[in-house]
Formats: structure tokens, C-alpha cells, sequence
């Protein structure tokens, strides 16, 4: 291939990843959606919790086969496409169809059902997409530069959705006019990527390079780290190839899977992938409901003002977070992946301790001060940069992990699925906490949970950076300083 055509696609890649950062998790404004239901059409934060349980469950059970599906199809554009537009029908019709008080809440669990189904879809999608356009060793620049785009284009959609907000007061359901925005974004630049400059062998893992470059860090399929086979076969429908006997070949090796791939059952085996994967779940089940949380705290009871104090607590975020994106996508091949994510979960801890503290000054007040609510808002500077570091490196940890496999959107939507399910009970969790114990309690205990996965990565993760590869994503790196001085971030 020409450099020309994957200049290109990285160039639609990017403009992809902008849009989609409103969309990637289903919606980056559920956490609007939250404070949109128990504002607006007066739901408790029970009401409010179970509906992202449901979401959080069914992307729970969905992610895995997604990625599944991921490794083995050719049209991995279209079933992104596709992810995006159904999960933004499903946004309008959330607010469309809500009802006070929760009276049709069965009708809200359905739609949240689907919903999470669907979006199962998106993480291994861009993903793959991403690995086939530039292999593993491209990853670590271009995750850290999809995941600057994806938060400075979430910034900029809750910023119009809070203002929109703010002067419908209390009618707020309009806010949600600009997911289809983002998703016509999303469809028209995918279709602009040209599919022959996706190599699929790579997008899987079972090459390290998109140039035809085959050698991998890590592998289960050989003792010495190299698949036995790289064929692919036909891909004669939307699954390819794809084998659903998960844990053996023909000839009964359990190691080694189709097109030269290891068996999942072999995947599940490797105690690194296992101890990531009760990590991410941990970490997300003291993370993920921390922010609706501090919204909820900003928003009831303080008008349309509190409305736009909501927003911001995203937007806040995630300008933060794409400073993190690139000092991850900058130095991770260099410091390696453990010192940077060890910042980002540690600042959970000491983001809900600050909480903590701020909730107790809070209660004590009759009326809250402008200043307090200022402060309360500032503490989402680290959320910048704890799930900044985490959106970006749990990638790269996957990919390292990956690597040699042919299993990269399956390990993929496996860390992933544990983040849904960490998420899921952490929504339940915070929302019955914070009804029966208060938000300032809350966050205590949160913040006590968030301590176990920065300590186990500590403790008991490697270093999953491999020499070799560390000494290329040196030169790749340094390749992209220099590129970014002469050019705009989101070029």
C-alpha cells in the first residue's frame, strides 16, 4: 500500500474518533441523561440507577461476542456505522418517551436493553478499525490521538447540549437534538475511510505492523510468541470466517484457533489478561458513578443553574482528559504502561476523599455558596486525569496483551465487558448509597473501593510493554512531537 491512502485514512480516522466521542459509550451525556430523568421528569436515583444497570448489563453480556465478531469480520465499518445511528435513535427516543415519576419505566428498561446491545458494538469497532489502519506498534499514537479527539468532541457536544439546557429550563429533553449531529458525523467520515486500507490480520493482532510486518511481543498461539498460521480464508458474509468452536482446532490443539489465532479458551488461561481484567472492574465499580454523583450534587435544587453546573462537570473533564490522551500517547512507550496508569488510578482515591470533604462542608450550609460549587467543579480536573489515563491505556495494555494472538477485539471486548459491569454495579451502587446514606458518604466508601485496583495494579500487574517494542514506540513518538509542533491537534 501507499503512503498516501493510510494518510488519508488515519486523517478520516481521527474525524471519526472526534465524532464519536458522544456516542462511544452509548451516550457520553448518560450521566445528562441521569440528572435529565431525576430533574425533569422526577425520577429517584433508584429509578434513575436501575435504567443503567440494565444498560451496563446488557453491554455487559454483549461486549465479549461483539469482539468476537470484531476479530472475524471484513465489514467492520458497517457494523460501527450501524452501532451509531441505532444507539442515537434509542438517545431520541429515551427522551421522547420518558414519562414523570417513572410511570413507563418498564418501556425505559427495554430501550436501556437495546441500547447496551447495540453499543456493545463501538469500543472493539474503532478499535480494530484503528489497529488495521496503523498495527500494534502505530497504537500507542494513534489511541492517544483518537482519545484527544474523543474528549475534545464530547467538550464541545455538552457544552451546546448544557447551554441548550440551561435556557430550556426545566424542559430539558431538547438537549438530546445533538446526538444526531454527532452521529451524522461518525457515518459520513467511516464511509470515507477506504476499506483496502484496513489489513484485517493486523486489525486482529496476528501482525504487529498494517505493512505485512508479523512479528508480535506476545502470543499464546507458540511457545516462542509466533502464530502458526496467518491465512484467513473467505470472507464470504458479514462474520467472515469466524469459528464457533472456542476451544480447539480441527486437529484438537487448544492453543491454536482459525486463521492461525489462539483458542479463547487459551485466551482465558493467561493470568496477566485475567488480573487486568478484575482491574478494570474494580476500578470501574468505584469510578463510574462518581461523576453522575457530583452532577446530581451540583444540579438538585439549584435551577438552571444547576443544569449548566452539570454540563460542565463533563466538559471540565474532559478538556483535562485529552491533555492526559497525549501525555500517555507521548510517553507510555517510553516510561512504560504501568507508571502512567498507577497516576490514573490513584487519582480516584484521592478525588473521593476530596469530595468527601467538600459534601461535608456543603451539608452544613443552608445555601450553597457560588465559590463551593466552584471547588466541588474543580475536583473534575481529576477525573481528567483518571479516566483519561484509564480510556487510553487500558487500550494499549489490551493491545500489548493481545499481541501475536489474533484475538485483539476479543481480549478487547472482554477488559471491556469488565468495565461495563464494573460500571453497572458502581450506578446501582453510588445512586442506593447515595439515597439511603448520603452523597458524602457516598463517596467515603467509593473512595475506599478505589484504593483495591490501584494497589493490585501496583502489587500484581508487569510491566506489559515489551523491550522491543518500548525502543520503536521511542522513534514513533518522537516522529509525532515533531509532527504535532507543525500542525494543529486535530488536523
Amino acid at each position: 500500500m501507499t503512503t498516501e491512502p493510510k494518510t488519508s485514512a488515519r486523517f478520516f480516522l481521527g474525524l471519526v474518533a472526534l465524532f464519536l466521542g458522544e456516542l462511544r459509550d452509548g451516550l457520553t451525556m448518560i450521566n445528562m441523561q441521569s440528572a435529565f430523568l431525576i430533574v425533569s421528569k422526577s425520577y429517584t436515583e433508584k429509578q434513575a440507577g436501575i435504567l443503567f444497570f440494565i444498560f451496563g448489563m446488557s453491554q455487559f453480556l454483549f461486549q465479549t461476542p461483539a469482539g468476537y465478531i470484531m476479530d472475524y469480520t471484513d465489514y467492520k465499518v458497517g457494523f460501527l456505522a450501524f452501532a451509531s445511528v441505532t444507539t442515537t435513535a434509542l438517545t431520541l427516543i429515551t427522551a421522547m418517551t420518558a414519562q414523570e415519576y417513572g410511570a413507563n419505566l418498564g418501556w425505559m428498561i427495554f430501550i436501556k436493553f437495546l441500547q447496551g446491545a447495540v453499543t456493545a458494538l463501538i469500543p472493539p469497532g474503532l478499535n480494530s478499525i484503528t489497529q488495521g489502519i496503523v498495527g500494534s506498534e502505530g497504537m500507542t499514537r494513534q489511541v492517544s490521538q483518537n482519545e484527544m479527539r474523543n474528549h475534545a468532541g464530547t467538550a464541545i457536544i455538552v457544552m451546546t447540549g448544557s447551554l441548550m439546557g440551561f435556557f430550556m429550563y426545566p424542559e430539558i429533553g431538547m438537549l438530546f437534538l445533538v446526538s444526531p449531529v454527532a452521529c451524522a458525523g461518525v457515518v459520513f467520515f467511516l464511509f470515507k475511510i477506504n476499506p483496502a486500507d484496513i489489513d484485517h490480520d493486523a486489525a486482529r493482532g496476528l501482525k504487529s505492523g498494517a505493512d505485512g510486518n508479523n512479528t508480535a511481543d506476545y502470543s499464546l498461539t507458540e511457545p516462542n510468541g509466533a502464530p502458526k498460521d496467518l491465512s484467513r480464508g473467505q470472507a464470504g458474509s458479514p462474520l467472515g470466517n469466524a469459528s464457533f468452536n472456542f476451544t480447539a482446532d480441527e486437529d484438537g490443539n487448544e492453543s491454536v484457533h482459525g486463521g492461525g489465532a489462539s483458542s479463547p479458551l487459551a485466551l482465558l488461561k493467561d493470568p496477566t489478561l485475567l488480573t487486568f481484567i478484575i482491574i478494570v472492574f474494580l476500578f470501574h465499580t468505584s469510578n463510574g458513578t462518581v461523576l453522575p454523583l457530583v452532577m446530581q450534587t451540583l444540579a438538585i435544587g439549584e435551577g438552571s443553574t444547576g443544569i449548566l453546573l452539570s454540563g460542565l462537570c463533563i466538559i471540565v473533564a474532559q478538556f483535562f482528559m485529552v491533555g492526559s490522551a497525549k501525555v500517555c500517547g507521548d510517553y507510555s512507550g517510553l516510561w512504560g504502561r504501568k507508571t502512567l496508569f498507577l497516576v490514573g488510578l490513584f487519582s480516584v482515591p484521592i478525588r473521593c476523599l476530596i469530595l468527601f470533604a467538600l459534601t461535608g462542608i456543603k451539608n452544613a450550609q443552608d445555601e450553597t455558596s457560588v465559590f463551593l460549587q466552584v471547588i466541588i467543579l474543580s475536583t473534575q480536573v481529576l477525573d481528567g486525569v483518571g479516566a483519561g489515563v484509564f480510556g487510553t491505556m487500558y487500550i494499549l495494555v489490551t493491545s500489548d496483551i493481545s499481541a501475536g494472538t489474533g484475538r485483539f477485539s476479543l481480549t478487547l471486548g472482554l477488559t471491556t465487558a469488565a468495565m461495563s459491569i464494573g460500571g453497572t454495579v458502581s450506578g446501582y451502587l453510588g445512586q442506593a448509597l447515595a439515597q439511603d446514606h448520603g452523597y458524602q458518604n457516598a463517596f467515603m466508601i467509593l473512595g475506599f473501593i478505589a484504593i483495591i485496583p490501584a494497589a493490585g495494579y501496583l502489587v500484581f500487574m508487569p510491566e506489559t510493554l515489551n523491550g522491543g517494542k518500548a525502543a520503536n514506540m521511542s522513534v514513533i513518538e518522537e516522529e509525532s512531537r515533531a509532527e504535532n509542533e507543525e500542525k494543529p491537534v486535530f488536523v
